[in-house]
């Protein structure tokens, strides 16, 4: 199952649901997009430049990484699988974003697991023993579902390891501007350590997933190439190079989504914590808040919130996690208002507690 599938649950079936399950910016489309589009469509009838030269010098610029190798995708689920597809044999820090497995299985690529900590922390001296034995590494920052990001200190010693015996390290960041800090990123180690490889998107912070378009950066000119040999020419249109040109650089959305999340993190949180459903509400450094059932599962939880015009992420398909997780998106503040109105009133207190009862 993955989030935002508003078609098999509501369009297709005539129904107006609100999606708790899709990690969107929930200001939408910025203005600075809107306003360009017309740089698009009267470019419509031409092919794009094959190579793309403005769009990733706009990268660079948006980065910082003027020296690095730029890959560009449809989507950042594009150049996931095509890094993926480097290994043979694959360490996975679960639970995470399960298309990471799924993409190893399709290319046949033995996997291995490291586990977070009881508290969901990352584990870093079992990635470092598991990754000898492993020719890669893949790791969300911030983590999906659970929205830990990585201590960059704590994890130099396994780019260390990864660069003194030739691992690829495949760092995900499709979140990372959800932080809010840019120390939380790797980016930093890049030209460093030539084994990692960073893959980003503006899907959800710039909430244009239907535009289709991902980046990944290297300092490493063979996993550029080995990348590039079997991607397809002209993978980007037109629509996704307006959105890098502007969106990149609306300083205006960039500061009014930070402030918002700031604000309904908190919200969101406090709110989640002051209810008897939940035996605990996990910290994040994302725009989703991962929680831990009390006395139901995920399927009881989901058919409740269903019931009521809305949708969670149920957790029990991602490896680590059992039927008692669910995730939420951070929304508006009158989506979370309706949210936790919604899990407030009698009929889910009374669900909630049905043992305490028995």
């Amino acid at each position: 199952m993955h989030g935002g599938d508003i078609y098999t649950e509501g369009i297709l079936k005539g129904k107006a649901l609100l999606d708790f399950s899709s990690n969107i910016n929930p200001l939408g489309v910025p203005e600075s997009f809107r306003e360009n589009i017309n740089e698009a469509i009267n470019n419509l009838d031409k092919y794009p430049d094959i190579k793309y030269r403005k769009t990733i010098e706009y990268l660079k610029e948006y980065t910082g990484q003027s020296n690095a190798y730029f890959l560009l995708g449809n989507g950042a689920a594009e150049l996931l699988d095509l890094s993926i597809s480097l290994t043979k044999k694959l360490l996975l820090v679960v639970p995470s974003f399960i298309e990471y497995e799924e993409s190893a299985k399709k290319w046949g690529c033995e996997i291995e697991y490291s586990y977070l900590l009881p508290d969901f922390t990352i584990d870093y001296k079992d990635i470092k023993n598991k990754l000898g034995k492993c020719d890669g590494l893949i790791i969300a920052n911030p983590n999906n579902p659970n929205g830990a990001c990585i201590n960059t200190e704590e994890f130099l010693d396994i780019l260390e390891f990864g660069k003194n015996n030739n691992k690829i390290i495949i760092i995900d960041e499709a979140f990372i501007e959800f932080s809010g800090i840019k120390e939380y990123s790797v980016a930093k180690y890049i030209n460093e350590y030539p084994s990692l490889i960073i893959i980003r998107a503006l899907t959800k912070y710039f909430a244009l997933p239907g535009i289709r378009f991902g980046y990944a950066f290297t300092s490493n000119k063979s996993i550029y190439e080995r990348i590039k040999q079997i991607q397809l020419p002209w993978n980007i249109n037109c629509f996704a190079e307006v959105a890098v040109k502007h969106v990149l650089f609306d300083e205006e959305y960039i500061e009014n989504s930070n402030k918002w999340l700031k604000e309904e993190k908190n919200y969101m949180i406090n709110g989640l914590k002051d209810l008897s459903v939940f035996n605990k509400v996990y910290p994040t450094n994302a725009n989703y808040i991962l929680c831990e059932l009390k006395e139901f599962n995920c399927n009881e939880f989901y058919d409740l919130l269903f019931k009521a015009g809305m949708l969670c992420r149920k957790c029990d398909d991602y490896v680590g996690l059992s039927d008692k997780f669910i995730r939420l998106a951070i929304k508006d503040r009158t989506s979370n208002e309706e949210l936790l109105k919604c899990l407030r009133n009698d009929r889910t207190s009374r669900f909630s507690n049905r043992n305490e009862r028995n």
